[in-house]
């Protein structure tokens, strides 16, 4: 039934918050409900959205499965994969509700449209729907309901046509307290003498019905992710029905004299044409081709135009002898219908902590949650906060190390950012009140090097201001880009604009991320993934007038995110990939400590990002006569980065994590003190610090402490020292043979058993 592929956010909201009271409870209910629908990653709900769920509770109206089914239906789940989750719960009563509710939706099948007829004709106005049994119809002209026998059914016959039934109609469509209005419809009379040219003075006589053209579906060319639009339209009594045919098939769902579809892909090329008809009637549009492609094509031959120094033009054709461009765009080679990736990397930089300018909110919960959306699609992601100048460059060093023909490369920064002359800078946490390129990283240089590596994919998602820098009048020359048909640039705003972030009291996101977060899963050519995301975001009050994404591509094939990998021929170099990846994903191994007086402790590691780390203590045995005991860390070296005040915390929001959550710790039951390590991309050497064990017997009153030095490596991005500098280029290597996998492995340790971010 085409009911149930609507989305859910039809349902009124009483049956919404019955729904969502079924679903309020812990053993068959909202928790279980989206771990079902996360079997399509659009739907998947973060950690931090769970956790804003849950938190309904505290509120005396809050509901977590009300706010559930909420994102649910802005990111339009359907009715029918609604219910296919509460059948996999097996949540009868849900069921049976969302049934219930699903067939007393009432739905128009047939909107009237409008007419015009001469005096004394028969003129039919017809609205049908599809709903619960009884439905009522109600005609109104304007206002005015009409009482006549027709006003009260699905066709509201108006004869013999007098100047009175002029007007604007609508019919109200009614099952109990559930009600739609249809489209208005315009009746209007005409005369037979001024009719326009072709067209028959008897028409519309008395007893006979006719059917004019009035609009032709129009040919034209528009480019891959626009929307194409086509208009055939008709005169006729009674009115005319549309159906609309590509290259000769039925279109099923487009039965209006309107054809829209948006976001193009070439599988919507070629001819249109539009069938009208009545019950006396019918006629065919003229056609209507249509060509899709990068740009709109002429009719001037294509050349290809050397401009060099010092040169003349030199005219290449590009076609056969023969042979006119257009014709050959008529039919194009086949397309592959599915495109895979070697392997898929990103690497996403978001700055906060400015040393001197205005510190930001949201990178951190952004880089968090796109990272966890884009391991849902198998990307090897390092995520890294708060990087000076120095660590970024030898990030992006790193990151191109990992990539290779073929491989699909993401780089996504949230910070501070300018853009003059074209060219887009990410500045670091370290630069100068009156920082210029030279303090900064310049996105179209990190391009360059990319395409050395003849990636499949490359794409740049930059969530920051695209001001331009008063300070800088240098203008950066990129190394030359190749053409390759594979650049994807995404930025949060437009040239000479701001990007914003929704400030929160605990994680704040940025714009553009609020929007990315809900389509960046969708198995859509990645081009239009991120249109879709522009008309989100230009639908939204808050950000209408203020901050708009910009889309900048030359992307000519469906290359997706969702894209499965298929590693090619050349093995070592995934192998080696793999290895330098996990560099920076290795946490230490969970380390168990004993102590003189019998206390045993553990000592547990998780990664909140590649370059942030929370260590737990926990207490898991201590003698009877020992009435306090409790583990703290204490003695870290000075390079990496502690707030003394936030340390040895009971949970893991005291000690500064927003966006881990406790239960996916091992045996989160028990109870812990939780650290929070920063910048561990400036650890020189292996991470030190001491246990602090306090404890207290029963038949004393002073406290004893004994004390354990510990050593555990250097942990996750650390191994990576990217607080060194880097040769000009980094590493590179011929994308035409496979890379020696031992020129990327700086350490032995490397072969023991990669530990991904997690928790240990």
């Amino acid at each position: 039934m085409v009911e149930w592929k609507m989305s859910i956010s039809i349902l009124n909201d009483e049956v919404l918050n019955k729904l969502a009271k079924m679903l309020d409870n812990s053993t068959c209910g909202w928790r279980q409900l989206a771990h079902a629908v996360s079997e399509q990653p659009k739907f998947h709900c973060s950690e931090n959205e769970l956790t804003s769920c849950s938190l309904q509770v505290l509120n005396a109206a809050g509901s977590p499965g009300r706010t559930l089914l909420a994102r649910l239906a802005d990111r339009s789940c359907s009715l029918g994969f609604l219910l296919r989750c509460l059948m996999k719960m097996d949540h009868q009563e849900a069921m049976q509700l969302l049934t219930a509710a699903v067939a007393q939706l009432i739905r128009i099948t047939v909107q009237p449209q409008s007419q015009k007829s001469i005096v004394r004709a028969k003129v039919v106005l017809t609205c049908r729907a599809s709903g619960p049994p009884g439905l009522c119809y109600q005609w109104f002209r304007g206002k005015d309901e009409i009482l006549d026998e027709t006003g009260s059914t699905p066709e509201l016959v108006l004869c013999p046509l007098a100047p009175v039934h002029q007007g604007h109609y609508i019919c109200r469509v009614n099952h109990g307290e559930n009600c739609i209005f249809s489209q208005w419809a315009h009746v209007r009379l005409v005369h037979s003498a001024g009719s326009s040219p072709g067209f028959r003075s008897s028409l519309f006589p008395e007893s006979v019905s006719g059917l004019h053209i009035i609009c032709q579906p129009q040919s034209q060319s528009v480019s891959e992710g626009d929307t194409l639009f086509l208009e055939c339209n008709a005169e006729a009594n009674p009115p005319a029905q549309y159906e609309w045919y590509h290259n000769m098939v039925l279109m099923p769902q487009h039965k209006t004299h309107t054809l829209k579809i948006p976001c193009v892909t070439t599988a919507n090329r070629g001819q249109y044409k539009c069938k009208m008809f009545n019950l006396y009637h019918e006629a065919w549009s003229d056609p209507a081709t249509i060509t899709i492609g990068p740009s709109s094509i002429t009719d001037a031959g294509w050349v290809e135009v050397d401009r060099g120094l010092d040169s003349q033009e030199v005219h290449r054709s590009t076609v056969g002898p023969g042979i006119h461009p257009l014709r050959e765009m008529a039919n194009p080679p086949p397309l592959a219908k599915h495109f895979y990736a070697t392997d898929k990397v990103a690497l996403l930089i978001g700055n906060l902590n400015y040393v001197y300018h205005t510190q930001l909110c949201a990178p951190m919960a952004d880089v968090h949650e796109l990272t966890n959306l884009l391991r849902q699609m198998d990307f090897k992601v390092v995520s890294l906060l708060d990087l000076n100048w120095q660590e970024m460059h030898s990030a992006v060093t790193e990151f191109l190390l990992l990539l290779d023909k073929g491989v699909y490369g993401l780089l996504y920064f949230a910070g501070h950012g300018y853009e003059n002359y074209g060219n887009s800078f990410m500045v670091p946490i370290d630069a100068p009140a009156s920082y210029t390129s030279e303090h900064c990283l310049c996105v179209q240089n990190i391009l360059t090097r990319m395409q050395e590596k003849e990636t499949g994919l490359n794409v740049f998602l930059l969530d920051m201001c695209r001001k331009r820098n008063l300070n800088d009048d240098i203008i950066v020359q990129p190394g030359l880009l190749k053409v390759t048909a594979n650049i994807v640039f995404g930025y949060a705003t437009c040239v000479d604009a701001e990007a914003y972030e929704v400030k929160r009291e605990d994680v704040s996101n940025g714009i553009f991320i609020s929007f990315l977060k809900r389509r960046v899963c969708e198995d859509e050519k990645v081009t239009v993934m991120l249109d879709r995301v522009a008309e989100d975001m230009g639908r939204c009050q808050i950000t209408r007038g203020r901050q708009a994404l910009e889309l900048r591509s030359n992307l000519s094939e469906r290359r997706s995110f969702t894209d499965q990998i298929q590693t090619s021929d050349c093995s070592a170099a995934y192998s080696a990939r793999n290895l330098q990846w996990a560099v920076a994903h290795v946490l230490p191994k969970s380390l168990y400590l004993q102590f003189d007086c019998g206390v045993r402790v553990q000592l547990g590691f998780a990664a909140e990002f590649s370059n942030i780390m929370v260590i737990y203590t926990r207490i898991l045995d201590k003698p009877n006569q020992i009435v306090s005991c409790s583990a703290q860390l204490t003695d870290f070296p000075v390079d990496v980065d502690i707030d003394l005040k936030k340390s040895n915390q009971q949970t893991l929001l005291e000690a500064g994590s927003l966006l881990l959550i406790k239960e996916n710790l091992p045996s989160p039951e028990v109870p812990s003190l939780y650290t929070r390590i920063r910048g561990l991309q400036r650890l020189r050497r292996e991470l030190t610090f001491t246990v602090c064990l306090h404890y207290t017997y029963s038949n004393m009153d002073e406290e004893v402490v004994e004390r354990q030095p510990v050593t555990v490596g250097k942990p996750l991005v650390s191994k990576l020292n990217l607080h060194e500098q880097r040769p000009p280029h980094g590493y590179s290597t011929s994308s035409s043979s496979c890379p020696d996998s031992s020129s990327l492995l700086e350490c032995s340790s490397f072969a023991e058993a990669f530990t991904s971010i997690g928790s240990a």
